[in-house]
């Protein structure tokens, strides 16, 4: 199931006024740069995004400004100010974030620029260094990206550009396989690290002026130099979209309306009040002359900065206290099995599903979970794993209840996760007596079209002596699972 996140509409060429969408999906697998002078629209942007895809998937905004923790009000974001923990408190936290799956802003206001990046740099590595069975999709949005990933050396010290540094290049180059999805808004392209920028694979290009960054733009979008004029022309709100995710031909699209706003406020005319100039020059020129005003008192001791770690526990109804309530019946108990398993079938007949990464299948497992109200907690990753393999191998509830069935995923739980799908599928076909599985379906459940890694993939199971093939007198492959005594009936040559 495809989800689509409508950004506003196409503002010219034959389908202008239709919905401009970007595949959240397909965000999720690559990754995205937005461009824009002060005054673009460039972070009425993020916020359109953000408010659009809360619903959907986890996100993290780093902020250095604070203008996004208004998500809090209406979309329930924590918001963690940066400026009341140490780096070491805050990759704790980020960790922390990923196991409960808190979407949060970190506001980075009130911290100099050394510090801004020494702080995004602990949480983006807190994000990037989480558990395996964490790696859950997230959106990571990083507002002006030129302060934490500069195209060249400046006022920070050498040791926070470096973090900082590294940390976004982590994030955009080898955060996906992590599940992360870096979200990275710039004012200008050139100030931006090249290898930071170029990792990204969807654009959002906006008004510019600069010679350079319409030239870094137009290249970024495969256009000709000529045609990089059109940047200065862009009103505010209207953005040019190229990407897997947004459009595969530049698109000009208007942003849509947004929910919340803004903490910062443009400063907008109001009439100078009218004073005469003599009071006035009497009101200002009177604190001259005024003695110096002593110093205050000393003031009692800041209470310690509030525990970050706690505010986590009590965002998440999961980590706080636990509450006593009724243990669920054994019919109950099969029931949510049975839903839980028509889901996961209904993922697995969407076409391609065979060949989708286990976290893009997991998230749609989750979105249905909620379309149809299934109460209680999702599984976990791991237990997701556990049930894709075995329903992919086929296997009717009846039989994986069974002990003999215990044997073979018992088997299966020492073998490397991406192959215990495969093996479990043999192993029913071989309890079952069914013809062994021919080389495409083999192939197929190992998530690949290739053939020829689905005979490598029999050769290590033989390796690694699970499983023992032979032919028969025909020369059809009958398969055996070593020490179940279960054997397939003839299948392919």
């Amino acid at each position: 199931m495809t989800i689509g996140i409508e950004m506003g509409t196409v503002s010219g060429g034959q389908t202008s006024g239709q919905p401009a969408m970007l595949d959240l999906e397909e965000l999720l697998a690559t990754r995205l740069l937005v461009q824009g002078n002060s005054g673009s629209g460039k972070s009425y942007l993020l916020r359109r995004l953000l408010e659009q895809s809360a619903p959907w998937v986890q996100q993290a905004i780093i902020d250095p400004e604070g203008d996004f923790v208004t998500l809090s009000e209406k979309y329930g974001h924590l918001v963690i100010d940066a400026a009341s923990h140490t780096e070491g408190q805050l990759t704790r936290a980020a960790d922390r974030v990923r196991r409960l799956r808190v979407s949060v802003v970190l506001n980075l206001d009130g911290l100099d620029a050394d510090g801004q990046m020494r702080h995004a740099a602990a949480f983006l590595g807190g994000l990037f260094d989480a558990d395996r069975d964490h790696w859950n999709p997230m959106l990571v949005v990083v507002d002006e990206a030129q302060l934490f990933a500069p195209a060249a050396a400046g006022e920070v010290s050498d040791e926070a550009r470096k973090l900082s540094l590294g940390a976004m290049a982590n994030l955009m180059s080898r955060g996906r396989k992590r599940g992360l999805a870096g979200i990275i808004a710039t004012q200008r392209l050139a100030k931006l690290a090249k290898n930071v920028a170029a990792e990204a694979s969807n654009f959002l290009m906006g008004r510019t002026f600069l010679d350079i960054d319409m030239a870094r733009a137009a290249d970024l979008l495969g256009m000709e130099r000529r045609q990089a004029e059109m940047f200065r022309d862009l009103p505010r709100g209207h953005f040019i979209a190229l990407g897997p995710a947004l459009s595969r031909r530049p698109l000009p699209i208007r942003i849509g309306a947004v929910e919340t706003e803004s903490r910062g406020v443009t400063p907008t005319l109001t009439p100078l009040p009218a004073t005469p100039a003599e009071e006035a020059r009497e009101m200002i020129l009177a604190v001259a002359s005024e003695p110096e005003p002593r110093l205050p008192p000393r003031r009692a001791p800041a209470a310690p900065p509030p525990d970050i770690l706690a505010q986590l526990a009590q965002a998440v109804p999961l980590a706080s206290a636990p509450k006593e309530v009724p243990q669920p019946t054994a019919e109950e108990l099969a029931e949510h099995k049975a839903k839980l398993d028509e889901i996961l079938r209904g993922v697995l007949e969407e076409p391609d599903a065979a060949f989708r990464p286990v976290a893009v299948l997991y998230q749609d497992f989750l979105v249905r979970l909620r379309i149809h109200a299934v109460a209680g907690k999702p599984p976990d990753i791991p237990a997701f794993r556990r049930m894709l393999a075995v329903a992919r191998a086929g296997v009717s509830p009846e039989a994986a209840e069974s002990p003999e069935w215990g044997e073979a995923t018992a088997m299966a739980k020492a073998l490397p996760e991406d192959v215990q799908g495969v093996f479990l599928m043999l192993a029913r076909a071989a309890l079952d007596k069914l013809p062994c599985p021919g080389d495409e379906a083999i192939a197929t459940a190992y998530g690949t079209r290739s053939v020829g890694r689905a005979r490598r993939l029999l050769t290590y199971l033989e390796e690694q002596r699970v499983i023992v093939m032979r032919p028969d007198a025909g020369g059809r492959r009958i398969l055996a699972v070593v020490g179940l005594g279960w054997e397939t009936a003839p299948g392919i040559p």
